[in-house]
Order: structure tokens, then sequence, then C-alpha cells
């Protein structure tokens, strides 16, 4: 089944518990270093940006005292994940195109390191090389510093592509990354692409695409992405106290949707008229039984997003054709409604 989860800043206070919401209910998926700095306080929270009119996420990381969660002192780490806990569909499994989205921007004086600054890296969970990510976002120190793309598919990282980190400081991008996870043999071969664009203006500042890659690592379980900043203090006169803006989540898994008709046999939910060309009123036979609506055309694309309970829908922009509803509760899937839109 196809899907598409969003995490979005909603203002200040509740961070880490809204990013845990969507990214593994009831657990924890935040690795901070507030262990060892707790006189600080929470090291990811939420402001208001100007340039995007919206609130985002605030990832802040020290030279002194932040370590990687009081386990390596040699670096530090401050980021996001899906793991084992997240919903199946924040989990990357072979045969499967997803696509991740984000926004991100670098502060105008931002300092790397010469030996690592993550910034976002897919990583396999089990398997014969867990330790290595896949894919690597990373900013590194140099002549002029660099945004560099780095995979692996055993053990051993090399650097896919890499740019001027210039264009990139003080200003907001945006991230689209498409990945097909699969191996390099026909019909599952493995294919990625990331394009990173201004976000004033849409000028493309880095890209790069490959469709003959190993994109799903030996008795791999699944692939997690990760956010942040992972950075190595091995040359820490490099580093300063360091901001980075995030916004706007996104991890969609296309494709043909694919729909358990027992799922379309569950009537506690139902949708009137079918077919409709303007409104459809929702109809539930136990109270407050969701508290999202998302539609998805045939072929798996989310056409539509509701964060309320909606008792209507519209659906006048809509073209003519099939489509399916599916009505949540927080991460659960409790009924979805074949929709016929004409």
């Amino acid at each position: 089944m196809s899907s598409q989860v969003v995490l979005d800043a909603d203002g200040a206070g509740n961070t880490y518990e809204l990013i845990n919401s969507v990214m593994a209910p009831g657990y924890n998926v935040t690795e901070v270093p507030d262990c060892n700095h707790s006189s600080f306080g929470r090291h990811i929270d939420e402001v208001y940006d100007n340039d995007l009119n919206a609130n985002v996420f605030r990832f802040q990381m020290h030279v002194t005292p932040d370590n990687d969660r009081c386990i390596n002192v040699d670096r530090q780490r401050n980021e996001i994940k899906a793991y084992d806990k997240s919903p199946d569909n924040l989990k990357g499994i072979e045969g499967e195109t997803v696509v991740y989205k984000w926004k991100f921007k670098l502060d105008a004086g931002f300092q790397s390191s010469p030996n690592f600054t993550h910034i976002h890296q897919l990583k396999s969970v089990g398997g014969l090389y867990s330790s290595m990510p896949m894919y690597t976002l990373t900013t590194r120190k140099g002549t002029p510093d660099q945004l560099e793309l780095r995979y692996a598919e055993t053990s051993s990282q090399s650097t896919l592509k890499k740019t001027d980190l210039t264009p990139f400081r003080g200003v907001w991008v945006e991230v689209v990354e498409t990945i097909k996870y699969g191996t390099n043999a026909s019909p599952n071969a493995g294919t990625y692409s990331i394009e990173i664009k201004r976000v004033s203006d849409m000028v493309t500042l880095f890209s790069y695409t490959n469709n003959a890659l190993k994109n799903w690592q030996t008795n791999a379980d699944f692939v997690r992405p990760k956010w942040g900043i992972y950075r190595s203090l091995l040359n820490e006169m490099d580093l300063r106290d360091e901001q980075v803006l995030f916004a706007n989540f996104s991890i969609e898994e296309t494709g043909t949707l694919s729909i358990d008709d027992s799922s379309l046999k569950n009537k506690s939910i139902k949708v009137v008229p079918n077919p409709a060309s303007s409104k459809v009123l929702i109809i539930e036979l136990k109270p407050n039984s969701y508290n999202r609506i998302q539609i998805y055309n045939s072929l798996g694309s989310l056409m539509k997003k509701l964060n309320v309970s909606s008792k209507s829908i519209d659906v006048s922009n809509l073209n003519s054709g099939m489509y399916f509803v599916f009505f949540n509760k927080d991460a659960t899937n409790v009924g979805v409604e074949k929709l016929i839109v004409k």
C-alpha cells in the first residue's frame, strides 16, 4: 500500500513529543546530546522562520560539552531517525520505491569538519554491512568546503558527487531524494536520484542520478532515514557552536496502489454520495474513530490530506477517476473507502 508520512513543526514546545508521534508513536527516535549537556535543555526545538513563513525545527550543537549520546566522545550526534519501532511505511524494504523530501538551511557562517559533518543518511538495519550507511549527505572542510554525496554498497564508502558548499550557506534548500531499494539484478535493479533546489527561486544547486546501483545490502531487514547534525570532534578547532534548520520532512512510498479487499469491506466509515462530483459526506458508526484523512489516486499518489476530523470532503478539484480514501487514527489505519469521482 502506498503512503506518505509528513512531519512539520507546529510551534514552540513539545518538539520531541511531536517528532516521536510521527516517527515512532510511543517510542523515542531522537538521538540527542542532552544527557551530557542538560543545563542547555533540549537540543532540538522549534522556531518561526520568516523566509518560509512557517515554524521549523532547529537542531543545535555545541563544540563543548556535546558528544554522541554519552557513548562516544570523539564525535557529536543530534539526529532524528526511523528505526525498528517505527511504522512499516517509514521503513524502506527491498522492491519498494521511496521518495524522501525535506528542506534545510545551513547558517551563513556554517563550519565543517575535515573528517565528516553528516546531515542525512539512509542506513540499513540488519545484514552484513549495517554499520556502514548506504547513502550519506555530508559537508567537509576543504578548499573550498564541499557538499558530498557518499555511497557504500558494502563496507567502504566512495564519493558519488561533490560540489562547492558556498551556495548552500545562509539559504533554504529543498531536497527530493528518490530511491528504489533493490539489487543490481533485473528486474529489481536499484535506482537513485537526488535533487537539491534553492527555495527562493527553485534553481537546482545539486543533482545526481544513477539507474544501476545496488541499493540493498546483503541480508538487511530494512533501511531507515536519518536527519540532523552528526560530526567528528577529531579536529574540533575547525568547528563552532552550530545550528541547522530543517522543515517539511516527508516519506512517501510510491507505485501502484494495492488495497487488501478486507480493508474495503470495513464499513464502519462510509462516504456518500459515491460516485460524487463536488462534496462527499462522511458517515461513521463509531464516533471519533479517525483524526486524519488521506486520498490517493489509483497509482498511489497522495492527492489530498486532512489532519482534522472533517465530516465532509471537497473533491471538486480532483480529476474524474477512482480514488481510495484512507481514514487513520493517529498512526493506525481504521478504514478505507473506494471513491469514484465523476
